[in-house]
C-alpha cells in the first residue's frame, strides 16, 4: 500500500473535525469508511495518529506536526485555486511592477490610482531594487513591467521612454537664493550642500560639473537617497541639486525647486520583458504611467515658473 490524497484527506477531515461521526459528515460519506481509511492511512506510515479512549479519538503528538504539515500544502492548493479564479474572472492576475525605490513613492502611487480607477478589480504588485539588480532581474524575466533611470534597455526587454526632465535645485525656506529665476552652478559657490552617495550616478555628474566649473561648494552631508538629501535640505542645512520627481514630493514643505541653468537629464523608461507572455492588464498600466508622466511634468512646470520672493 502506498499513501494516497484520500488518505490525506480522511486524516485532515478528522483532525478538523474532532470525531469520526463529525469528519464522515464533512467527507459525505460513512463512518466505518472513515475508520478503515484512518486504519489505512496508520498501516501506511507505520505508527498510530490517534490515542483511543472512551469512543474518542485524541491526535498523537506525531499526527499533531503532520497536521502542520498537511495545512501548509493545503493553503498552498487554495492559493492556486483562488489564483486560477482572478485569472478566469479577470480579477487579478496581479500584474507585477519591480522600479527603483525612488519611483514608489513619486510616479507610481499616482499611476497606480488612475490604473485602479479604470480597473478597480485588478490588483498590483510592486517591488523595488536598486541597479544594477534591478535590470538582472529584469533580464530574467521576473516581472510584468519595470521602470528605471536607463536610456537602454536591459538584455532580453525593451525600453519605452516614459519622461525626461532635468534634475532641480531644492533650497528651504528663507534662503537667498530663492530671490534668483534660474540657479547658475556659481551661485553654489561656498554654499552647504547636501549630497547623495559618491556611488550615485547623478552625484558623479554633478561633482564633475562643479570640478569642471572650478566651484567649490561646502559638502556638508551625505546620504543615500534622494527623499534624505530633501529631508536635510527642508530642515535648512544646505541646499541640493536632486531629481524632479521626489522634489515635487516635497514643494510647499519648507522646501522650494528652482531650475538649473546647467542641464542634466533625469529620465525614466518603462521596461517590459521580451520573453515572458504579456499581462493582459500591462498595456493599461503603461497608459497610466503616460498620464501621471504628463501630470507631473505640469506640476513641475508650475514650480518653476514661480517668481521668487
Amino acid at each position: 500500500m502506498t499513501l494516497t490524497h484520500r488518505h490525506i484527506e480522511v486524516f485532515r477531515a478528522l483532525m478538523t473535525a474532532g470525531s469520526v461521526t463529525k469528519a464522515a459528515d464533512l467527507l459525505f460519506t460513512s463512518q466505518p469508511t472513515v475508520s478503515r481509511e484512518l486504519a489505512r492511512l496508520e498501516q501506511v506510515i507505520g505508527f498510530a495518529l490517534f490515542e483511543r479512549a472512551h469512543g474518542r479519538l485524541r491526535p498523537t503528538a506525531s499526527a499533531l506536526a503532520l497536521f502542520d504539515e498537511i495545512k501548509r500544502a493545503y493553503v498552498g492548493l487554495e492559493r492556486v485555486a483562488s489564483t486560477a479564479a482572478s485569472l478566469r474572472e479577470f480579477q487579478g492576475g496581479q500584474l507585477s511592477v519591480i522600479a527603483l525605490p525612488a519611483f514608489s513613492h513619486s510616479i507610481l502611487p499616482g499611476a497606480s490610482k488612475r490604473f485602479h480607477d479604470a480597473q478597480p478589480d485588478a490588483s498590483v504588485s510592486i517591488a523595488t531594487q536598486e541597479s544594477p539588480f534591478l535590470e538582472e532581474w529584469l533580464t530574467a524575466q521576473r516581472y510584468d513591467l519595470g521602470l528605471t533611470e536607463h536610456g537602454a534597455p536591459p538584455a532580453g526587454t525593451r525600453l519605452t521612454p516614459l519622461l525626461e526632465v532635468d534634475e532641480v535645485c531644492v533650497l528651504p525656506d528663507g534662503h537667498p537664493l530663492l530671490t534668483r529665476h534660474v540657479i547658475e552652478l556659481q551661485d553654489f559657490a561656498d554654499q552647504p550642500f547636501i549630497s547623495l552617495s559618491p556611488n550615485d550616478s547623478y552625484r558623479i555628474q554633478i561633482d564633475e560639473a562643479f570640478a569642471q566649473a572650478g566651484i567649490a561648494r561646502r559638502q556638508i552631508i551625505e546620504t543615500p537617497t534622494a527623499v534624505s538629501v530633501c529631508s536635510f535640505v527642508r530642515q535648512g542645512l544646505g541646499v541640493a541639486i536632486v531629481n524632479p520627481l521626489t522634489a515635487l514630493d516635497f514643494a510647499g514643505r519648507h522646501l522650494h525647486i528652482r531650475p538649473l541653468a546647467l542641464s542634466l537629464p533625469f529620465r525614466v523608461s518603462v521596461i517590459q520583458p521580451e520573453h515572458r507572455p504579456s499581462h493582459p492588464l500591462a498595456a493599461a498600466f503603461v497608459q497610466a504611467l503616460q498620464s501621471e508622466a504628463a501630470a507631473l511634468r505640469l506640476q513641475l512646470k508650475a514650480h518653476t515658473k514661480r517668481k521668487p520672493r
